[in-house]
């Protein structure tokens, strides 16, 4: 199992906290260092303000060495698909090739009133989301020297010699993710590397396991070229009261956390990913909610890293 730290920087974090997670989740040898794509902050003030996700990842790509870099999810509603696809192979280029581009179709409504954001119904964000996984990887997969097109009927693309390419080839993995029954699992199939599950239990990540899986075989594709992985906040502690802590912090209690997350002492951590193991997840990532405990970073890496 591959633990990677997941943060959301629109709390509240500045460029200089979310690269001191970075560099630490690096040092202590996890998977990757992932962050949110919101300008909103939810239930707190967000002082000093959002950060940009790929204007952060770009900083992030020259400070660090190893680990491996992306969003989770980046909202198909904040970029057109031709800038997202030159940023995107941009900061690959920028990072040596550890780039992965976590990609939804947005839900954050408030976020897009707050800064002029057009936010379509469902529907059609599905259908721009659609249109953007295919024009992303028909620009990384064009050939050198030959164009491409795409008619589409939210996006248009004509001749375009689809540069810069990113350092991985054909592109970088793409990460689709979430609850829906029918269109998420059918663009999983189509277009990720990884499918991932964000805050839902055991039974209900295996039923959407299934579903992908379904998906995969109907056109042809081994569902087992697919990373399955989850997310769950983190809320490790050596004792009681260090969970306790850590709990109070972020809202919650030890047994909200327990119930609905990952959450107590480290065994019990370790116990609890291990019932994700048990239905496929090769990763899973830790939303770590309080950027400035970097303790509870050090604490995951020694007494639960080891044991999965």
């Amino acid at each position: 199992m591959e633990l990677r730290i997941f943060v959301e920087p629109q709390q509240g974090a500045t460029y200089d906290d979310q690269l001191a997670v970075a560099r630490l989740s690096e040092e202590l040898g996890f998977g990757a260092f992932f962050r949110s794509d919101h300008y909103l902050a939810m239930g707190v003030d967000g002082r000093p303000g959002p950060t940009d996700s790929w204007v952060t990842l770009a900083g992030l790509a020259r400070e660090t060495s190893t680990i491996r870099l992306g969003t989770m999810m980046t909202s198909a509603t904040f970029r057109h698909p031709g800038p997202l696809a030159i940023s995107v192979a941009q900061v690959d280029r920028m990072s040596g090739g550890r780039v992965e581009l976590g990609i939804g179709a947005g839900w954050y409504g408030a976020e897009h009133t707050a800064y002029a954001i057009p936010f379509p119904p469902t529907p059609e964000r599905f259908d721009r989301l659609e249109e953007q996984l295919a024009i992303l990887t028909g620009l990384w997969d064009t050939a050198d020297g030959e164009t491409f097109s795409y008619a589409g009927v939210h996006y248009q693309v004509v001749d375009s010699p689809g540069l810069p390419k990113p350092a991985q080839r054909p592109h970088p993995p793409i990460i689709i993710g979430g609850k829906g029954a029918k269109r998420t699992p059918a663009l999983t199939a189509r277009h990720a590397a990884e499918f991932n599950l964000p805050f839902v239990g055991l039974e209900e990540s295996a039923q959407q396991i299934a579903r992908v899986r379904t998906a995969c075989e109907a056109i042809g594709r081994d569902p087992g070229d697919l990373v399955y992985s989850n997310a769950h906040t983190i809320c490790c502690g050596a004792d009681e009261a260090e969970i306790r802590r850590r709990a109070e912090f972020i809202g919650r209690t030890p047994g909200d956390l327990r119930a609905n997350a990952l959450a107590g002492t480290p065994e019990e951590v370790v116990e609890q990913i291990g019932g994700y193991a048990a239905l496929g997840a090769e990763r899973i990532y830790l939303q770590v909610l309080d950027q400035h405990d970097l303790d509870h970073i050090r604490l995951l890496a020694a007494e639960v890293m080891p044991h999965v």
